[in-house]
């Protein structure tokens, strides 16, 4: 075999045996993919871990803002004259457009734009806007400002998500994507420890501590843009750490089950099963969310906001350890509807907890909380992949990722409005009861689909592309 003279190659892509009768057969060399994908995980899963940590910073910060500085009457609701109802709105919104907008987002990243010069634009837009929101003086601003991020984060994960499609096979994305997401709970730890420490300087400047958080997490955005414009690799044939053979190599070795960067479009069979088949809905409406009103929870246990910033971190470190140990159990024994089903019992057990003690059990409430939070968000990596490996069709793979996403901000609405400030005194009964009906009602949906994908392996169902398929449990 010639090779380029730009650099070795890692290795051929097949490799030849001789049988026994002297026929020559063509292996696939599984020791150069697995050094292929070892170095897309050095270009690709640690960028993409820090740009979706920052996604979820934005995300959450104006819920940390909500209560920094509580007690001065420097948190934002006092100093823009935000009601509480005012600030459900604003979130409620915000969740609105990050519904609405991740399957466009995702399909002018498939189409028309690829993918660096793409998630570089929207993390440029949505760190501007952040940095803006350091001087917000009344809640229409904060209201617009909030929506038009909401507009340009819709379509961060899906994209990262369908970047990794277009690079891993279909057997190494799983681990790729629970990494990616498990680092949404470490969001949730730094958010609160950033706030905290942001919330001694309260005053420098002549700014509010709530105003200095947007500053800081604004610039820390804006010069990740940088990085990602030059580092984030797009699809093979741009690729110029790679010679000729190993981008066929890079390429070739997605054609088994789909992947890559490709503009087919989809039939309308395939749309209409991946958006409306009842199995996918089951998987879409399973998908919840834990986010915003954590710090809430815990200044409502009766400690004071700037405490309840730093106690926002165990739960979420407790929730990254569990997604990581979880989503590799769960992909190692190809058995993520009952990883999904236990760990989705004890974070419902968590919140049913909580809300039966009385008010004043501060640490036995505290410790709900983290118990709930070790089966939330632990169960959404799992449940991300299990819907990547079970599209019904591979071309609508962007597609399935994006709705899946978008029901998460759907559950966001609806978190904004059971979590009621008038129930604070009684432990937020009804945000805690919701929840653990959440909760049990995805470990139901999780064992109904376990017990679905058994029954259409025997049966041998085929996809919405009339190919065989071995769908995952």
């Amino acid at each position: 075999m010639e090779k380029p003279e730009t650099s070795e190659p890692i290795e051929d892509h097949h490799v030849e045996r001789e049988e026994a009768e002297g026929s020559i057969v063509h292996e696939f060399n599984y020791a150069r993919s697995k050094r292929l994908s070892r170095s897309l995980d050095a270009r690709i899963l640690p960028l993409c871990c820090w740009l979706y940590l920052l996604n979820f910073l934005d995300r959450g910060n104006i819920g940390n803002a909500r209560v920094l500085n509580q007690e001065s009457g420097d948190d934002m609701l006092q100093q823009t004259g935000m009601t509480a109802q005012g600030y459900a709105l604003t979130v409620t919104l915000f969740s609105l457009a990050y519904t609405v907008f991740e399957v466009p987002s995702n399909w002018v990243m498939k189409h028309y734009v690829r993918p660096s010069v793409w998630l570089g634009t929207l993390l440029g837009f949505w760190g501007v806007l952040t940095l803006g929101f350091a001087g917000v003086r009344n809640y229409p601003t904060v209201l617009a400002l909030r929506l038009l991020i909401g507009v340009f984060e819709a379509g961060f994960f899906p994209g990262i998500v369908y970047l990794i499609a277009i690079w891993y096979p279909h057997n190494e994305r799983s681990v790729r994507i629970a990494l990616v997401i498990a680092f949404c709970n470490l969001a949730g730890a730094f958010g609160g420890v950033i706030a905290y420490g942001i919330g001694q300087v309260n005053g420098a400047a002549g700014l509010q501590g709530f105003r200095w958080l947007f500053i800081v997490e604004g610039i820390i955005t804006i010069l990740s843009v940088p990085p990602t414009l030059l580092i984030l690799p797009d699809y093979p044939s741009r690729s110029k750490w790679l010679n000729e053979s190993d981008k066929k190599f890079a390429e070739d070795r997605l054609k088994e089950r789909g992947g890559g960067y490709n503009r087919e479009h989809a039939t309308r069979k395939e749309i209409v099963a991946t958006f409306l088949s009842p199995r996918m809905l089951a998987h879409y409406f399973a998908y919840g969310s834990f986010t915003f009103f954590t710090p809430t929870i815990v200044t409502g246990l009766g400690y004071e906001s700037i405490q309840a910033q730093l106690l926002t971190v165990p739960p979420w470190v407790v929730g990254f350890v569990v997604a990581i140990t979880v989503s590799y159990s769960a992909d190692y024994f190809n058995a993520r509807g009952w990883h999904i089903t236990i760990i989705s019992i004890i974070g419902g057990l968590g919140w049913l907890t909580a809300g039966l003690l009385p008010t004043t059990s501060y640490v036995q409430r505290y410790g709900c909380l983290c118990m709930a939070a070790a089966g939330a968000f632990p169960a959404a990596p799992a449940m991300t992949n299990w819907v990547t490996c079970n599209t019904p069709s591979l071309r609508t793979i962007p597609f399935a990722i994006a709705l899946h996403n978008s029901c998460a901000g759907i559950g966001q609405i609806i978190a904004q409005w059971i979590w009621k400030a008038d129930e604070a005194e009684n432990g937020y009964p009804t945000g805690n009861f919701v929840c653990a009906s959440c909760n049990l009602f995805v470990a139901a949906v999780a064992m109904s689909l376990r017990l679905w994908y058994g029954r259409m392996n025997k049966r041998g169902s085929r996809d919405a592309q009339s190919e065989s398929r071995d769908w995952a449990y």
